[in-house]
């Protein structure tokens, strides 16, 4: 009888951990496409503005502490601060945001294995959020979905 009154307790709670968990089943990832393109790209734009806000240093630092292997200094800053400033535009947008990704995925790999290991954490987290976009795109608040409504409508 006492295996059978605690039984029910614990198959209560597992009841509503169920129901709680079918009831987030339900909610859209619209706002968390929304919330997790205007964090990323907040992130990369940040960095390309203070790129381009002191060039010189910019281009120094290229050439003194990131060590980037074949693409010189200069080159390097520019397509940084250019992928940086870009992308995070059109991602905050949600304008052809999957291709968007893409390179800042790629600059995130690159810190993480020739410039800064050690903030293995952070670039997780970048990347965390840039695989999501790539996998599920820009949600319904996006150019993305306006354009591709557009497209289907007139088919």
């Amino acid at each position: 009888m006492s295996a059978l009154v605690e039984e029910r307790p614990l198959s209560g709670i597992l009841m509503m951990i169920d129901r709680a968990r079918l009831t987030l089943d339900k909610v859209s990832l619209s706002i968390p496409q929304l919330l997790a393109r205007l964090a990323i790209a907040g992130v990369f734009f940040r960095s390309g503005q203070s790129k381009i806000a002191n060039w010189d240093l910019t281009v120094q630092l290229f050439q003194d502490e990131y060590h980037l292997p074949i693409i010189p200094p200069d080159i390097a800053a520019t397509m940084g601060a250019s992928f940086e400033l870009g992308c995070s535009v059109l991602i905050v947008l949600g304008l052809l945001t999957r291709v968007a990704v893409l390179p800042l995925l790629g600059m995130t790999a690159v810190i993480e294995i020739f410039v800064y290991p050690q903030n293995w954490p952070e670039h997780l987290t970048w990347t965390a959020l840039l695989i999501f976009l790539l996998l599920r795109g820009a949600g319904v608040y996006s150019l993305d979905h306006v354009i591709g409504s557009a497209i289907r409508r007139g088919r």
